[in-house]
């Protein structure tokens, strides 16, 4: 069930988990560990994403997150026990959440270089759209991928999603109109509400 604010309540320190992951809110404690793992990411992720790398940047965009109605960001843990249970892995948003008749949203993902080729982020994804088509009552997501991000064209790829086209000059990414595919998936019929 939904807390006041729309967003799905936890059952424990999870949103959701899978055996490997699972899956939480933003927190300002996370800042350190996060930015951290985003400065040993640089290269695993440029030029995809910039994720924020330090403590200031990290506290503007999880208000964001925080206070936009449009947007649910989770962070993806580690889970298995040992050292490395309850470490972040990566991250999950869904962004430009519209309701109404679209009830569309649009992922950002990232994985960190510790974590990355794992499965991490295929479980993960799987437990956001258990969300997405669940309790935040969406029926579509949405992934706009660079052509030339194979790894990330393969992770949705994986997870169901179909391509549906090309955008020339869609998204403003560091400092230049980037092409995108347009990948899709939307929530099986059963689940439809």
């Amino acid at each position: 069930m939904p807390d006041p604010n729309g967003h799905p309540s936890p059952t424990g320190p999870y949103l959701a988990e899978g055996p490997r992951a699972a899956l939480r809110r933003f927190t300002d404690a996370d800042a350190a560990e996060f930015t951290a793992r985003a400065r040993e990411s640089r290269t695993l992720h440029h030029p995809w994403l910039f994720p924020p790398e330090r403590a200031a940047a990290y506290a503007a965009y999880t208000a964001t997150l925080a206070r936009d109605p449009a947007r649910e960001g989770f962070l993806v843990c580690e889970r298995g026990g040992g050292g490395a249970d309850g470490a972040i892995a990566g991250f999950v948003n869904i962004n430009n959440i519209v309701l109404g008749g679209f009830r569309c949203g649009a992922l950002g993902y990232g994985a960190f270089a510790h974590a990355a080729g794992r499965g991490l982020m295929g479980e993960a994804l799987g437990l956001v759209m258990g969300l997405a088509f669940g309790p935040l009552g969406l029926h579509r997501l949405e992934a706009n991928i660079q052509p030339g991000n194979a790894a990330s064209i393969a992770l949705v790829r994986r997870a169901g999603f179909r391509l549906e086209g090309f955008s020339p000059d869609f998204l403003h990414i560091d400092g230049a109109w980037r092409d995108h595919e347009r990948w899709a998936i939307t929530a099986p019929a059963a689940e439809a509400p």
